[in-house]
C-alpha cells in the first residue's frame, strides 16, 4: 500500500512513527512500554503479564472492565495487548470514523488504571487459563526450553504456572509506576493521517497523563551458550519429535546480510519445493518445517524446527546436513538465486496489503531499538544480493561452534542425543 513514514519526538520524551496511508479505511495504534519479565525477580515472573491484563480492565472513567471493553467495541474496535520478555505492547484498530474516540479510549486505561482486588483475581484464574492452554503448544514449550538453556531470559508456561501463586495486587502497582512513563514509550501508528491529524495526536500523546521518567530502559546483555548435550523433554502422550536447531554468531548481522539470509530460508524450507522441505515431503518424511533468522543486541540466531516421526528422523536430518553444506559449500545456480528473490519480493507485496501488515513492518526494530526500518527499500535489497553474500553468511553462522539442538518426545533421551551427534558435522 502507498504511505508515508514520518518519525516524531514528543517534549515529553515519547517517541514514535506516524505512517500516512492516503488510501486507507481503517486506523491502527500500537502503544509500547519497556516494562517484560526480564525487569522483575523470577519468582516474580507473572507480575507485567498480569498488570497488562488488569490495565485493560476498569479505570476511573469505567469502574468495570466489561463497561469500558462494551463501550471500546461498540462500532466493532478491536482492542489487545501483549506482554513479551522485553515489552508489554498495547494495540487497537478501528474504523476511520472514529479514529479519535479510540485514542481517547487507548489512553484512559494507561493513564486511570483502577487495579480493582476483585478484578485482579479473576485476571489471575483466566491468566491460568491462558497459560494452560498455552502449554499444550510444544513446538512453544520447546523453543522457551531452549531459550532458558542457551542463557536467555526465559521459562516455559509449565513453570509460569507454579509461579503465578507468588503474585501479589501490590506487585503490579509497584510495577506499573516503575515502567508507564512517557520517556519509556514508544508508539506507531497507521491510517489516513493528515496533518491536522497528526497535529491532533501528537498533541494529545505529548500532554498524556504519565510521568516523563528517566529514558527508555536498557534492554539485558544476553549471551547465549550452546548445549554440550542435546535438550531432551519426556513426553510419552505424543508419538512424533518435536526439534529445534539454533546456530549462533556472536555478533549481530548486518541488514545486507539478513537480507541474504532471508533468500536461504526460502531456498531451503519456505516452499513445497524448497531444498529441505521439498525433498523431505517426495520421501514421506516430513509434513513441513520451518526456519528463519533471529537477531538481537549481540549475535544472530539461525534455526530450523519441524515434527517428524522418529522412524523419519535421521533421513531427514540427512537432507538437512546435505542441503545446508551444499549452501555453505557454494553449489546456488544462477536460477536457485533468481527464483528465491521472485519469491521473496512476492512475499513483500503480501506482507504490505493491510494497515495493520504495514504497521507491523515498521514495529518490531522500532520498538526494539529505535530504528525506522527502510520497509519500501526492502525489494531494492532483494534484488542487490549475491551469491558470495549467502555462502558468507551461512558459513559464518557455522563458524563458532555455538549451537543446540531441542527434542521434544517420547521417553528415551538416546535417540536425541544419536541426531546431535549426526547433525554435528554441520560445524566441523
Amino acid at each position: 500500500m502507498r504511505h508515508y513514514v514520518s518519525e516524531t519526538e514528543l517534549s515529553n520524551g515519547a517517541r514514535g512513527l506516524f505512517i500516512n496511508v492516503p488510501d486507507a479505511s481503517v486506523m491502527t495504534f500500537y502503544i509500547s512500554f519497556r516494562a517484560g519479565e526480564y525487569l522483575v525477580s523470577e519468582d516474580k515472573w507473572e507480575v507485567p503479564h498480569l498488570m497488562e491484563h488488569l490495565i485493560l480492565g476498569a479505570n476511573k472513567s469505567y469502574p468495570r472492565g466489561r463497561d469500558f471493553q462494551a463501550d471500546f467495541e461498540r462500532n466493532g474496535a478491536y482492542s489487545n495487548a501483549s506482554t513479551s520478555t522485553y515489552d508489554i505492547t498495547y494495540e487497537a484498530e478501528c474504523a476511520d470514523f472514529e479514529w479519535k474516540r479510540i485514542l481517547e479510549r487507548m489512553i484512559l486505561p494507561l493513564t486511570e488504571p483502577l487495579f480493582l482486588e476483585e478484578e485482579f483475581h479473576a485476571e489471575v484464574g483466566n491468566v491460568k487459563e491462558e497459560l494452560t492452554a498455552r502449554s499444550n503448544n510444544h513446538f512453544r514449550h520447546l523453543s522457551l526450553a531452549l531459550r532458558e538453556a542457551y542463557g536467555y531470559r526465559s521459562t516455559t508456561y509449565q513453570n509460569r504456572l507454579e509461579l503465578i501463586k507468588n503474585v501479589e495486587l501490590e506487585d503490579l502497582i509497584d510495577h506499573y509506576k516503575k515502567t508507564h512513563y512517557t520517556s519509556n514509550m514508544r508508539f506507531v501508528i497507521a491510517g489516513k493521517l493528515s496533518p491536522n491529524r497528526r497535529s491532533h495526536i501528537k498533541s494529545r500523546l505529548s500532554s498524556i497523563e504519565l510521568p516523563g521518567g528517566k529514558g527508555r530502559k536498557k534492554l539485558p546483555i544476553e549471551k547465549p551458550k550452546g548445549l554440550k548435550k542435546p535438550l531432551f523433554i519426556s513426553n510419552d502422550t505424543i508419538e512424533n519429535f518435536y526439534f529445534y536447531l539454533d546456530t549462533f554468531m556472536r555478533r549481530r548481522m548486518s541488514d545486507k546480510e539478513l537480507h541474504a539470509m532471508s533468500l536461504v530460508n526460502s531456498m531451503l524450507t519456505e516452499t513445497l519445493h524448497s531444498r529441505i522441505l521439498g525433498a523431505a515431503r517426495e520421501h514421506g518424511l516430513v509434513y513441513g518445517m520451518n526456519s528463519n533468522i533471529h537477531f538481537d543486541q549481540n549475535c544472530t540466531n539461525w534455526w530450523f524446527g519441524a515434527q517428524v516421526q522418529p522412524k523419519n528422523a535421521s533421513k531427514l536430518f540427512d537432507i538437512m546436513i546435505k542441503e545446508i553444506n551444499e549452501v555453505k559449500n557454494g553449489k546456488i545456480t544462477r536460477d536457485d538465486l533468481k527464483a528465491a528473490k521472485q519469491y521473496r519480493l512476492g512475499r513483500f507485496q503480501r506482507d504490505v496489503q493491510t494497515v495493520s501488515g504495514l504497521s507491523a513492518g515498521y514495529m518490531g526494530r522500532y520498538f526494539f531499538e529505535d530504528v525506522v526500518e527502510e520497509y519500501t527499500k526492502t525489494p531494492e535489497h532483494i534484488r542487490s544480493v549475491t551469491k558470495s553474500q549467502i555462502v558468507k553468511g551461512a558459513n559464518d553462522l557455522f563458524a563458532e561452534n555455538n549451537w543446540g539442538l531441542g527434542i521434544l518426545g517420547g521417553v528415551d533421551r538416546r535417540p536425541a542425543n544419536r541426531l546431535a551427534k549426526q547433525i554435528s558435522v554441520l560445524w566441523q
